[in-house]
């Protein structure tokens, strides 16, 4: 019987619990508090750190071969997954404050700083070209971006680079209202935009053709992202195929989101995770995060001292990508100084400029480095 009892034991996963894991299952509760209790960005972190925790779970096998967890990440490994997500935020995602406001793109360009300046960074710390592009591109708070980039360049980055951008997706509301508040004034964060023009329907139809052929002659490695996201938008303003834009927003969002952070959560194991590289990685990416927001509203009160209309430079901490996230921070910090300042419109133009121009930025790392 004693021996049934020790053999019984032996398969079970506390036999073989290594301290790594049981700290990466202490961290994956933590994401899971995060999401459910505090509501960071619960659709990205409940998968994320599920499957962290079932990837670190000993004897289960998830991410071995034949393993649930090894096939889904297949999607992962093939660059599938990440063009799929830009579908969904495309037939999702009104560009009209962007073609309305064309500067807008220039703020989206700006924030796409924070992935150049991380970069030359983890090149001084002695990360090789490929592993920096992939920690710079997590400055572009994209994190559908900086999982295409790192799986054709620095695969066995894939877990902590996922989990960091991630990670600062989530923790938008709270890393970027101190260094909104620290780089203006008072008086800067009142400022009121006036009201967007209105977008023709044309307009909207060729944009996404116009954005797809351009961008894609000038640097093809971005075709997947930008076409996918292009498209997206494009079934969207047809207005005459709604099945289409349903399903792409809704079934086929959430289910790769499933996949992808099931996927990406279960790359963090022990082993992987749990060393100084790691948290270098981690260190440089809220680095990339923060010169990202900073770069946008620095260039936005530049910008001031040349035009008639002043903008209100908290609409470049929204050059980020993370749609629309950063949007709504900036509507809700110019609504703490004035409840009457409305910015949500005007920060979705940096915001939709910044998920092309950290889509362009990775085409660029992968055409130079790939």
């Amino acid at each position: 019987m004693l021996d049934i009892l020790v053999d019984f034991f032996n398969q079970t996963g506390f036999s073989a619990m290594t301290i790594q894991q049981f700290i990466m299952l202490i961290i994956s509760g933590g994401l899971l508090y995060l999401a459910i209790a505090k509501g960071y960005e619960p659709y990205l972190l409940i998968p994320i750190a599920f499957g962290m925790m079932l990837a670190n779970i000993p004897q289960a096998y998830m991410m071995e071969e034949g393993g649930l967890l090894y096939y889904l990440y297949k999607g992962v490994e093939l660059g599938i997954y990440p063009p799929l997500i830009f579908l969904g935020v495309g037939a999702a995602t009104d560009f009209g404050p962007l073609i309305s406001n064309p500067k807008s793109l220039l703020l989206g360009a700006a924030a796409q700083f924070g992935i150049f300046f991380p970069f030359l960074g983890a090149l001084l710390l002695g990360f090789n070209v490929l592993e920096a592009s992939s920690i710079g591109i997590i400055g572009g708070a994209d994190g559908p971006t900086a999982l295409y980039l790192t799986s054709q360049l620095a695969p066995h980055l894939l877990g902590p680079i996922a989990v960091a951008a991630y990670s600062y997706m989530a923790l938008v509301p709270v890393i970027q209202p101190p260094i909104i508040r620290a780089l203006t004034s008072k008086d800067e964060r009142t400022i009121k935009m006036t009201q967007l023009r209105e977008v023709s329907k044309k307009e909207k139809i060729l944009f996404p053709i116009v954005v797809t052929v351009v961008v894609s002659l000038i640097v093809p490695s971005a075709t997947p992202l930008v076409g996918m996201l292009m498209f997206g938008n494009l079934v969207k303003e047809v207005g005459i195929v709604p099945h289409l834009v349903d399903v792409s927003k809704n079934a086929i969002m959430y289910t790769v989101t499933i996949f992808l952070g099931l996927t990406v959560g279960a790359t963090a194991s022990g082993e992987a995770f749990l060393n100084p590289q790691t948290l270098l990685i981690i260190g440089l990416g809220l680095v990339a995060f923060a010169f990202g927001t900073a770069s946008g509203v620095i260039v936005a009160k530049i910008m001031n001292k040349f035009l008639k209309v002043p903008l209100n430079p908290m609409i470049g901490a929204a050059g980020v990508s993370a749609v629309p996230m950063a949007a709504r921070v900036v509507q809700v910090e110019g609504q703490k100084e004035d409840p009457s300042n409305f910015l949500l419109m005007h920060a979705m133009g940096p915001n939709v400029a910044g998920v092309i121009g950290s889509a362009l930025a990775a085409g660029l790392l992968l055409s130079f480095f790939g």
